[in-house]
Formats: structure tokens, C-alpha cells, sequence
């Protein structure tokens, strides 16, 4: 048996209205229990969040949008259909990627499409080590979903099933790269289908093979975006919720959880109010909610270690650039050394590899009539580097904008009509430890079993949801997180 809250359930109180919050309310409301949600931004989404200026609608985070499956599960738990809250449009190609010898690379989700891809711009020998490939990431996917991401884990031993044997016959706990390599031997591929591991805090060289589930998740199941941006997502879980009697409060931060004999009774926001609730969730970043509402950091908290982080830089522009698709990579000829400097060196990439995207090729509404929204993506270390960001930031910003105009994007600098620029002090001060909006990365010690639990030790009726628990960072994980948070609560969820 899973270990659950103790005593009455009644009233659920979420704090934080971002994604995993949002998944956790569904469920909750679905299984009949009273949800309040309180939210400190006007609008849900918390990292998946949303900026309007002048007449640009930006989304502030995820822009990768995989397993649609996954939220119409969500919407599924209060009886709806994901079609009737939300219009998702494939992206074609997934991703376009630019390599630093000139050459580019469609990635299609299409297993024979893509195959066709790497034989024309590759070879033959490497289309069929691409096939193998997605043979090896379909079968990591079928062992790890069930027993290793979508389910709550008590203890390693949960983790004895036949699916871990197959995982290891598989290769799964070897390193990412070698495993990766062993099917692809050109450059180009084991960069594009291993750079994934980013999103896990680690270099695909640290990463275990398991990781490359993540590229199963985008580069063979396909990547989507929503009508309206990505914000057009928690809009829609909040809008289903709501229908379905969840109460939303915004504008609003918990400031202070009232509890004794390790039960949270009631919790007291920024604008004096006292909301009583039997049971708490808390989807604020893991170790920041354990520090600033339980009053408390366990020492295995105290001592994880994080994720790079990234600088954004959202721009809006007259101009556009014909050459490029919704998302594209550009890489530096530098791999492995990018990061040893983002990780192990702790400094900035000397030879950027940089994610752009162009959310306006999809959706026009997204810009003014004419114009174009870009979403520049640099990884930076995180805040345990040595860089001070209020003096670095205008430099760093004048560095980005040229390295893009080295990669094709001619005048971008002159063309800005609208910008906005987040850096990790800025990540911070939205309340991401260490200014790491890929919270605690997923090296060996900080994954499934023992990844921070989300259950709060010492408290009987407090649940963590959200990227800094299990099973992890991502829209598909996060959504996850917030239905293993409900089944702690009224126990597993039809």
C-alpha cells in the first residue's frame, strides 16, 4: 500500500495555481473533496506563466509542449475532454536544428519521415542506427512509465519489479551519451537526441540512459502547441477546474501555515485572510516552500544539488527570418565542453549552444499584425557561479543578441520593438532555489526514489507537488507530480 495523508481530507488547499497545482485540483475536485487554489500572480500557470506588452503575448516558460495524453488525463478526471478546452497544433518539423559546420536538420516525430531525413542529410547506415534507436527509446518508455515515473514511490524496493530487470537488460542506468552513441555515430544526431537531457539539470554525459525517455516523449510521440501559446494550457485547467467547483483565489500569497503536532490547520495570506484546510499542497519550488511556509529545511534538502539555469530573452520584432521553424537549435561546435562550463566550471558557455523560438509562426494572434514574437533560450550556470547578474545582465544581453546575429539572425539587435529579459536572479526572485527553473537536477541520488518525497516529512496532511519532487522536471512530469499529490491524498485516481 502507497503511504497516504492521515486523518479527514474534506478541504484541500493548493498553494500555487502552476501546472502541478492545477493537475492536482482536477483530481481532487473529480474525486468530490472542496478545493481552494491561491495563487499570487493574477492569472494561473506559475513558471508557465504569461506577459502582454504591447500588444505581444509572451509565454515566460516552458515552450515545449509533449504528451498531450497526459492532459487530457487531467481533464478526464472531472469528466471533460481535453478537444473541448484546447485547440493543440502539431509542430512540424519538431525541432530544426543548425549545426556549426553549416549543415541543418529537420527532426520529425514521423519514424519514417525521419529516417528519410538522415539518410538524404546523413547517410543510410545512420538512418538505420536512428531506427534502432527509437526501437531502444519505445521500450525505455513502456519499462520506466508505469512502474518508475507515473507512480508514487514509498521506498527503492518499490522499485523490484520486472520492469527494473528489463530496464537494466535494456541499458538503462548506463550513461546517456555512450548510450546513445552506440546508435548514432555521427555528431549531429547524438547532440540532437541527447541534448534533452538538459531539461533533466544534467549533461548528457552525467545523465542516465533512462533520460532518454525524454527524447521518446518529444522526438518520436511529437511536440504540440496550443492555440493562444502555452499559457493557453493552465487557462484551460483553471477554466475546468473552475466549472467544477474548484475556488480560485489570485492576487494572493500564503504568507504563513498555522499547524501544530505536525498537522497544518490553516493557512494566512498577504491580504489577512485565515483559510482553514485538512489537507495542504504545496506547489511552490520543494526546498523554497520547506525554507519560507514549513519554517523548516530537512538536512537531505539542505544538500541538494541544482540544475544550470538559463537566461531568456523575449523579444518582440518587426522583422522575420524565413529560414527558421517554431523551434530551433542552434549548436556551437563546442559539446561536451559547454558543459563542463555550465556545470562543472560553473561559467558562462564560451561557444553558446542556444534554443530560439518562434511562437508567432504558428500563431500570429500571438504579435501585432506583420510583427514576430521570439523566445531566445541561453543556459547559464545557476546561481552558485560567481556571476553577479545586476551588473552582467546589459552585457550579457549586447553577447546574446550578437552570437544570433552571428547564427542568421541578421539585424536582430535593431529590429526589437518590445523586449524582456530574465536572468537566474530573476528566476530566483519568482521563488526558484538557486535561480534554477530546472530545480534540483536529476543526477542518480536525486531521481525516483530518491528525488525529495512528496510527502513532508513530520507533518501527517502536508503534500509537495510540482518539478522538485517526483517524479521530476517538465510538463509531462509536473502534470504527473500533481496526480501522484492527489492519490496521497484520496488514494489512487480512476
Amino acid at each position: 500500500m502507497v503511504a497516504q495523508v492521515k486523518g479527514p481530507t474534506d478541504h484541500v488547499v493548493i498553494v500555487g495555481a502552476g501546472l502541478a497545482g492545477l493537475s492536482a485540483a482536477l483530481r481532487l475536485a473529480g474525486a468530490g473533496r472542496k478545493v481552494t487554489v491561491i495563487e499570487r500572480e493574477s492569472v494561473p500557470g506559475g513558471r508557465n506563466g504569461l506577459l502582454m506588452k504591447d500588444g505581444y503575448s509572451f509565454d515566460t516558460g516552458p515552450t515545449v509542449l509533449t504528451m498531450p495524453s497526459l492532459i487530457n488525463d487531467a481533464f478526464n478526471s472531472v469528466g471533460e475532454e481535453l478537444k473541448d478546452w484546447l485547440e493543440l497544433m502539431p509542430v512540424t518539423p519538431l525541432y530544426r536544428a543548425f549545426y556549426a559546420d553549416g549543415s541543418q536538420l529537420d527532426v520529425h516525430a514521423n519514424t519514417e519521415q525521419m529516417q528519410q531525413e538522415i539518410a538524404e542529410k546523413v547517410s543510410p547506415a545512420e538512418a538505420e542506427g536512428y531506427r534502432r534507436y527509437v526501437d531502444f527509446v519505445t521500450k525505455l518508455y513502456k519499462y520506466e512509465m508505469n512502474d518508475f515515473i507515473d507512480r508514487n514511490i514509498d521506498s527503492p524496493l518499490n522499485l523490484l519489479t520486472p520492469n527494473l530487470a528489463r530496464l537494466i537488460a535494456l541499458g538503462g542506468f548506463r550513461r546517456l551519451a555512450p548510450k546513445v552513441n552506440q546508435f548514432l555515430k555521427d555528431p549531429r544526431l547524438q547532440k540532437v537526441y541527447s541534448f534533452q537531457a538538459m531539461y533533466a539539470g544534467v549533461s548528457p554525459q552525467q545523465a542516465l540512459a533512462i533520460y532518454a525517455v525524454i527524447a521518446y516523449m518529444d522526438s518520436v510521440n511529437g511536440v504540440f502547441f496550443p492555440k493562444g501559446g502555452m499559457h493557453a494550457l493552465p487557462r484551460a485547467l483553471a477554466a475546468a477546474a473552475e466549472k467544477h467547483g474548484v475556488t480560485f483565489i489570485y492576487n494572493t500569497s500564503v504568507t504563513e501555515i498555522e499547524h501544530r503536532n505536525g498537522r497544518a490547520h490553516a493557512v494566512v495570506t498577504d491580504t489577512d485572510r485565515r483559510i482553514e484546510c485538512d489537507v495542504l499542497v504545496l506547489n511552490p519550488d520543494l526546498p523554497v516552500a520547506w525554507r519560507d511556509l514549513l519554517g523548516q529545511v530537512p538536512a537531505k534538502i539542505k544538500k541538494l544539488k541544482y540544475s544550470p539555469s538559463c537566461v531568456t530573452l523575449l523579444v518582440g520584432s518587426k522583422k522575420e527570418y524565413s529560414h527558421v521553424a517554431h523551434h530551433n537549435i542552434h549548436f556551437g561546435e563546442s559539446w561536451d565542453g559547454v558543459f563542463d562550463e555550465l556545470i562543472n566550471k560553473k561559467t558562462l558557455m564560451s561557444d553558446p549552444s542556444v534554443l530560439v523560438t518562434v511562437p508567432s509562426k504558428d500563431d500570429p494572434s500571438l504579435a501585432p499584425p506583420g510583427k514576430h514574437s521570439y523566445y531566445v533560450l541561453f543556459p547559464t550556470p545557476n546561481l552558485d557561479a560567481d556571476i553577479d547578474w545586476k551588473t552582467q545582465a546589459r552585457p550579457y544581453r549586447e553577447h546574446m543578441i550578437s552570437i544570433l546575429e552571428s547564427r542568421g539572425y541578421t539585424d536582430f539587435g535593431d529590429s526589437i520593438e518590445v523586449e524582456s529579459m530574465t536572468t537566474p536572479l530573476d528566476w530566483q526572485s519568482q521563488g526558484m532555489e538557486r535561480g534554477a527553473p530546472f530545480a534540483s537536477a536529476h543526477t542518480f541520488f536525486q531521481t525516483g526514489p530518491f528525488r525529495p518525497r512528496n510527502l513532508a516529512q513530520g507533518f501527517d496532511n502536508v503534500v509537495f507537488a510540482g518539478s522538485g519532487t517526483q517524479p521530476g522536471v517538465g510538463v509531462p512530469m509536473v502534470l504527473i507530480s500533481g496526480r501522484l499529490a492527489a492519490e496521497r491524498i484520496v488514494g489512487p485516481v480512476k
